[in-house]
This record gives structure tokens, C-alpha cells and sequence, in this order.
């Protein structure tokens, strides 16, 4: 695995801090990705306070990290559940104990449904649940559940559904009203589907303006709110307690007030229902340098909080310079398969010079300009040449996505913040 120390025999994570690597001290080859373990450890805990406050819970999306270590983390922390994207990430997750999911996304094809009726199969305590947004998919789901009621001899458990409100020109779920209204009805009509909930997600129109993404959440949950109340008041839900759901790392305490509608009124033959309200947050767990720190920056002023105090940059990428090979250029010995830069290239926030134990920060002009697949171009203003590195000089990179910074390791040290390996996650995309 990239990243760990040349000739060192398999261990199991729970021997590193035993073996006092540092990551500074040249212990262990660059690149790496590290996550800080105060950092986390902050980040795990102001979440869950947070959606307490709210009166919600947290079903963290697990796809960012596909960490079993950190799933556990997340539950230990008092998370609901977890969520995942496709039956294959469920199945990671109920390997690692994982017995409340949702599945937020469609589950169309008939091995994903046979995948998924099997692990329910196999965990008698294994709840899913996962999204429609359409009669077509429903249509789907009816016809390999008739043939698998007739292949088994007997009718096949329904599976547990959520309704997905969407909205124009965005990914999945009902574009209006009057559509998810009739899907509701049909879902409620089917033997092989119980409905249980609403769920949107608000994250992909985020802009970090909070006139512009207040104004849109506000519509989105109006939307979800009044779906949620005409399939309460025509008793289409089929649940002791229904589920409203939103999920995003980027406007999340917009989204987080709305999640328990009250379900009540002389209009509703089942009278008052309780509501679980489920936050589906992935990135807060390790935040970032960039994207999610520019976008939350903005929820702490909505929320009053001191800037920086809520979440907290934990996942770093560290490297060295290989070469100088011209004036004002650097080539750093890590690209494409070790950073994210689908939202935006990496940062670099630290350096530490060959035989330094302690970083220290880097002019405000180092900018990463380009990635190759195993090189980065730092560069910085002329003015500063006389504060560049050398070759074999280490410098630290913080991430614009932590999703696609994960899925570039098998491993990942946790780190004190003198950058004291402690321990370790694995991950399994």
C-alpha cells in the first residue's frame, strides 16, 4: 500500500501507536494522506451535538470515507445509522456492522434488489431503506418482486422506501407537487414497497451566498414539507414513524430546522405521527481546506459562531519537492492519484524543510497550478524566491473534497498533531 514504510511487515492498526512512527521524521514514504486525530475527534463530536440541538439525527453518507473505522466512529458518536450510495457500499457497511442504512439512491437493477433482499436475508436485524422517484422504477421493483415471490414459492418481504422530492435542472427525485403526490399513491397501492418517508437533497445548488441558498432551501423544504403532509393526510405512509430526510455537507443547517414536520390535523385519519428528522452529512467528518471550509464558513455566520470553531480541517496530503527545474517552479512528488481536484486543486498550507520535526506555514503566494497523474506544479511569485523550497523539502497539502481524496488510499495513519502516528483506517471502495 503507497504510503506504507518499505519492508515493514502487515499490522493490524491498533499496533502503530506502538511503534512511535512520525511522519515528519521520515518514517514513512511520501506521499501520504493523514487525518488528525484532534481534528476528527472535534469534528465527530460538534456534528452530533449539533443535529441534537436541532432535535434530528445523523445518518452520515458513508461513501466519503469507506472506512469501517470511522462507520464505527460515526455510530459510537451517536449517529442513527449510516448512509450509502449503492448496494455494493451497503454491503461494506453491514460487514462492519452497520444494522440501520439508507440507500440514498435509486435501487433499480434486478441483482442490486436481489443483493439487497439477500443481506436482509442474511441480517434479520438489517434495516434498509432506500429512494423512488418514479412508476417507472416502481414498475421495476414490482416485476423482479413477483418474480422472485414465484422463484421462492412464497411472497417476498416489501422493501422500505423513501419518496424523493427533487427539483428542475438538479439529479434525481419528483420535479413537482402533483407528480410525487400520484407516486405517492402508487406506492402505497403496492405489495412490494412500503413508503415511510421523504427525502431531497439540497447540496449540488449550494453557492455559499446565503441570500440566494436560503431562498432555495426554503422552496425545496416548503416542497418536501407540504408531500410529506397530503401523504400523512391520506394515510399513504405505512410506518410507525416517518422519515424526513435531506443530506449535504454544504448547507446543512439550512435544511436541519425543516426535518421534523409536524404530521397532524383533523384532515389526517391517523391522527398525529411522529417524524424522525435525518441529517445525511458526509465531508463533516474530515472537513477540508478549501470547498466545504469556504461553504461552512458561511453556515458559521448563519449560525453565530466563531470562525473556525465549528468544523475543523483534519485530512492533509504531505509530500516532498523532487525537483527545481526552473526558476519559480516546484515539481512535488504527488498528482492525480493522490488528491482530490475535481472542485478545485489542492492547497498547500505547510512545509517542513528535510530534518525538521515542526511545519511551519508557507508564503501566502505557493499555489498549486496543475496535477499530472504522480506530480504536482507548485509556483509562487518572484518577490518570494528566496523562501523556496529545496529538493527533498516537505510540504503539506490541504484537500478541496475530501470523497475523492479518500478513495485514492487503502490506508490512511491517524496522526497527532505532531504528526505522531497513532493509529489507522482502512478503506474499501
Amino acid at each position: 500500500m503507497k504510503g506504507y514504510p518499505h519492508g515493514e511487515p502487515a499490522r493490524h492498526a491498533h499496533e502503530l501507536a506502538a511503534l512511535k512512527w512520525n511522519v515528519l521524521a521520515g518514517d514513512l514514504p511520501l506521499p501520504l494522506a493523514v487525518i488528525k486525530r484532534e481534528a476528527l475527534e472535534h469534528n465527530l463530536a460538534w456534528m452530533q451535538q449539533q443535529v441534537r440541538a436541532w432535535g434530528i439525527d445523523l445518518a452520515p453518507h458513508g461513501k466519503t470515507t469507506m472506512s469501517p473505522q470511522l462507520f464505527a466512529r460515526q455510530l459510537d458518536a451517536g449517529a442513527w445509522g449510516m448512509t450509502f450510495a449503492t448496494v455494493t457500499q451497503l454491503g461494506i457497511g453491514v460487514a462492519a456492522g452497520v444494522r440501520r442504512a439508507l440507500i440514498a439512491n435509486q435501487v433499480v437493477s434486478d441483482a442490486d434488489l436481489a443483493g439487497l433482499q439477500r443481506l436482509r436475508a442474511l441480517h434479520g436485524d438489517l434495516r434498509v431503506i432506500f429512494l423512488v422517484d418514479s412508476t417507472a422504477q416502481l414498475a421495476l421493483i414490482e416485476q423482479w418482486a413477483s418474480g422472485e415471490a414465484a422463484a421462492s414459492g412464497g411472497d417476498t418481504r416489501p422493501f422500505e422506501v423513501l419518496l424523493e422530492v427533487g427539483v428542475p435542472g438538479g439529479r434525481t427525485g419528483c420535479r413537482d407537487e402533483a407528480t410525487a403526490l400520484a407516486l405517492a399513491e402508487r406506492l402505497h397501492a403496492s405489495a412490494a414497497v412500503r413508503l415511510v418517508g421523504i427525502e431531497c437533497y439540497e447540496g449540488l445548488a449550494a453557492q455559499g451566498r446565503t441570500d440566494t441558498d436560503a431562498a432555495y432551501a426554503q422552496a425545496l423544504m416548503d416542497r418536501v414539507e407540504a408531500v410529506a403532509r397530503q401523504c400523512h393526510a391520506r394515510g399513504w405512509f405505512e410506518a410507525d414513524e416517518v422519515l424526513v430526510s435531506a443530506g449535504g455537507s454544504a448547507i446543512f443547517d439550512l435544511v436541519a430546522p425543516r426535518l421534523r414536520p409536524a404530521l397532524s390535523g383533523a384532515r389526517s385519519e391517523a391522527g398525529s405521527r411522529p417524524v424522525r428528522g435525518l441529517l445525511r452529512s458526509g465531508c463533516y467528518i474530515t472537513h477540508d481546506h478549501g470547498h466545504y471550509k469556504r461553504l461552512v464558513g458561511v453556515v458559521e455566520e448563519r449560525l453565530g459562531s466563531a470562525a473556525g470553531s465549528t468544523l475543523r480541517p483534519a485530512l492533509e496530503v504531505w509530500t516532498l519537492v523532487q525537483s527545481r527545474p526552473e526558476p519559480g517552479l516546484a515539481i512535488l512528488a504527488a498528482g492525480r492519484r493522490d488528491v482530490s481536484f475535481d472542485v478545485a486543486l489542492p492547497t498547500p498550507f505547510a512545509r517542513a524543510p528535510r530534518g525538521a520535526l515542526q511545519p511551519a506555514g508557507v508564503p501566502a503566494s505557493w499555489r498549486i497550478t496543475a496535477l499530472n497523474d504522480q506530480h504536482a506544479y507548485l509556483r509562487w511569485d518572484g518577490a518570494d524566491e528566496a523562501a523556496a523550497p529545496a529538493v527533498g523539502e516537505r510540504v503539506g497539502l490541504g484537500i478541496a473534497h475530501p470523497c475523492t481524496t479518500f478513495d485514492k488510499w487503502q490506508w490512511m495513519p491517524i496522526v497527532e498533531d505532531d504528526y505522531r502516528v497513532v493509529d489507522a483506517v482502512r478503506t474499501f471502495f
